[in-house]
């Protein structure tokens, strides 16, 4: 039989991206519309930002997520809800002090930052095990915050998407698994080629699903241009794969993507062609254990 192969999409992100193409999904109507069509299009799994509506910069209001997810549900889509923790992780040095935040900082305290899962409750969120450099300033995920908001996410019975940027993330995910903070079998998201993180290469996506822990399920992405090599990579390598504007604005050089799912459709065109098959969001349920 052939392979079953779960598509991500990541609608929007935090970037402030919008306008560079105005197809990124800013309100919660909008977020919710574009969840909708990319599932229509093969997605499973739709990874959820929101945004200020009015500024269509990145947001943690909790009501806003509230909004996006209802309009989901209400659809009668079954698609498969995974809602970000990793806004409130950026630090930036002060000019003079670095000891005083920047302007760029967002720094907030673990339970800030998964205040909206406990809320509601999707059947999976994001978990960045990561700290690096991020552009100019720093992501920055301490193992102690790591800890609370892992134990958090298992109090609501959400599952965490581990997400991981490097080789060292990886190792720190499996002292976290070692302590019981992140349950078995985990599952994980290999991100390639954010600077300065792992490249989108085939040797650092090999390097990094042979450093997982043998039960785990895992997914990967690359951004950007490298983007639709690296779901043919990750196919190849027996993983998942993720797509979405909040990933690449582009269908090719100079061709803004209209849609995510535009994006959804190239991905699905790709796993079929080698071989496999697109998850169906109840056969993602089974593969990711939620």
């Amino acid at each position: 039989m052939p392979r079953k192969v779960v598509i991500t999409c990541a609608l929007t992100g935090s970037q402030d991206t919008c306008a560079k193409n105005p197809a990124i999904p800013a309100s919660p109507e909008e977020i919710a519309q574009s969840a909708i069509d990319a599932a229509k299009a093969g997605a499973s799994v739709v990874h959820i930002h929101v945004r200020d509506p009015e500024t269509k910069l990145a947001s943690m209001d909790e009501a806003l997520y509230a909004e996006a997810v209802k309009r989901i549900g209400d659809s009668g889509s079954d698609v498969i809800i995974n809602l970000t923790t990793g806004p409130g992780a950026r630090y930036e040095p002060g000019g003079e002090d670095p000891a005083v935040p920047g302007p760029a900082t967002t720094l907030k305290s673990p339970a800030e930052r998964v205040k909206h899962i406990l809320a509601l409750k999707p059947p999976v969120c994001t978990l960045d095990v990561a700290t690096f450099n991020f552009g100019e300033s720093v992501f920055m995920n301490t193992p102690a915050h790591l800890r609370e908001m892992a134990d958090a996410i298992n109090s609501a019975g959400v599952k965490p998407e581990i997400e991981v940027f490097d080789t060292g993330h990886i190792v720190l995910a499996r002292h976290l698994i070692h302590e019981g903070h992140l349950k078995e079998p985990p599952l994980f998201q290999l991100c390639l080629g954010i600077p300065y993180g792992a490249p989108a290469t085939p040797e650092a996506m090999v390097a990094m699903r042979n450093m997982l822990p043998g039960n785990a399920v895992w997914s990967a992405f690359g951004i950007g241009r490298s983007e639709f090599p690296m779901v043919a990579q990750s196919v190849i390598a027996g993983g998942h794969v993720r797509v979405g504007l909040e990933d690449n604005l582009y269908m090719a050089k100079g061709v803004l993507a209209p849609s995510n799912a535009a994006l959804v459709e190239r991905a699905a065109r790709i796993i079929e062609e080698l071989g496999s098959q697109v998850a169906t969001p109840d056969e993602a349920r089974e593969i990711f254990g939620v």
